[in-house]
C-alpha cells in the first residue's frame, strides 16, 4: 500500500541490519549565537533544558555518557547498536583537533556504529567537512543542520544569526562529500502562516537532504519568544493536534518522497512551557495523523 512519507526507520534500514538507536551526547560545546561571535542571547526560542535527557551531562566524558546511554537501553534491547548523537548546542563549534578527539572517542566505544552531529550551518568549514567526508568513508556520519526556517525575515526575527543561503550552502557542501545530511525546522514561527510553511517544504525538497525533523513551535518560559508572544500573540499560529495533523499532510504533499521524516512533534516538559501543551508523545500524534490520513486519502502514512 502506498505510504505518505519515508520513515526514519526505513532510512536506517538502508544502512544497518538490526536495531539502531541514538544515544544523546552533550560534548559541552557552546554556541556562537550566545557568546557574541555571531550574536548574544541565542535564538529567541532557545532553552536547552527542553531536550536534554538526564544521562546527558557535559561534566561526564563522552565515553561515560555513551556507557550510561547503553545501560539505559540495553535491558530491553540487548542486541541494540547505537549512533552517538551530539545534540546539545553547536557540535562543530570547536577547533578541528578537539572535534576529532570527541568524535573518535565516541566511535571507539562498544556498540557505537556511527555519528549524528547537530550543528548550525554557519559553523562548518572546508577542513571540517573534508575530515567528515573522510570519516564517512569508514562509518556512518550524519550532519543535522538547524535550518529552522527558509524565510530570511523569520530567521532575523528569531535572532538566528544566519540566512537561508547559508543553510543551503552548508547542506550542499556536506552532501557533496558523501556525508549523510539532514535538516531540522520549526513549524509556526512568528510571522509565518500556511503559505510560508508549505513553501518551506518546497525549498527543502530542492536540497540534498536525506532526513528531516519538524515540530510545532513550543514557547518556553523565560525566553525572549515568550515575551514576544505575550505582547503580540496574533503573530503566532496556534495549533490543535487535529489542525496540525491536517497541516502536516499538506506539508508532506510538498515534500520530496525520498526524504525520511524522523519526527513531526516535540514535547518539552510541561513545567517549562509558557503555553498549554498537547500532552501527546510522538507515537500518539502518529496515530492521530494516521486517522486524519485515512479520512483524507484512505491510506496509512
Amino acid at each position: 500500500m502506498k505510504t505518505l512519507y519515508k520513515t526514519y526507520a526505513q532510512h536506517l534500514a538502508e544502512h544497518f541490519e538490526g536495531k539502531v538507536q541514538k544515544i544523546t551526547v552533550n560534548a559541552g560545546l557552546g554556541c556562537p549565537n550566545r557568546d557574541g561571535t555571531v550574536g548574544e542571547g541565542g535564538c529567541t526560542y532557545c532553552d536547552n533544558r527542553s531536550f536534554s535527557p538526564d544521562y546527558c551531562q557535559p561534566k561526564l566524558s563522552v565515553a561515560e555518557q555513551l556507557r550510561r546511554g547503553r545501560d539505559f537501553f540495553a535491558y530491553k534491547y540487548p542486541a541494540m547498536r547505537y549512533l552517538a548523537y551530539f545534540q546539545s548546542f553547536t557540535n562543530t563549534y570547536a577547533p578541528l583537533s578537539k572535534l576529532q578527539r570527541i568524535y573518535e572517542e565516541a566511535l571507539s566505544q562498544d556498540g557505537i556504529v556511527g555519528l549524528v552531529i547537530a550543528t548550525r550551518p554557519d559553523c562548518v568549514n572546508e577542513s571540517l567537512l573534508n575530515y567528515l567526508g573522510q570519516l564517512a568513508r569508514e562509518t556512518y556520519v550524519m550532519v543535522e543542520y538547524g535550518v529552522e526556517s527558509v524565510c530570511d525575515a523569520t530567521l532575523q526575527r528569531i535572532n538566528r544569526g544566519h540566512n537561508f543561503a547559508c543553510s543551503r550552502r552548508a547542506i550542499e557542501e556536506t552532501a557533496a562529500r558523501g556525508v549523510h545530511t539532514g535538516a531540522h525546522v520549526i513549524v509556526g514561527l512568528p510571522g509565518e502562516g500556511r503559505t510560508e510553511i508549505l513553501h518551506q517544504a518546497d525549498e527543502l525538497s530542492r536540497l540534498p537532504i536525506e532526513t528531516l525533523k519538524l515540530h510545532q513551535l513550543q514557547i518556553i518560559k523565560g525566553t525572549r519568544m515568550e515575551q514576544e508572544y505575550q505582547s503580540a500573540p496574533d503573530d503566532f499560529l496556534t495549533f490543535t493536534p487535529q489542525s496540525y495533523a491536517e497541516l502536516v499532510l499538506d506539508y508532506l504533499e510538498h515534500l520530496r518522497e525520498d526524504i525520511a521524516v524522523e519526527r513531526f512533534t516535540n514535547q518539552s516538559p510541561p513545567e517549562l512551557l509558557a503555553t498549554k501543551g498537547w500532552g501527546l508523545k510522538n507515537h500518539e500524534f502518529l496515530h492521530l495523523l494516521q486517522a486524519v490520513a485515512r479520512q483524507r486519502y484512505g491510506i496509512h502514512p
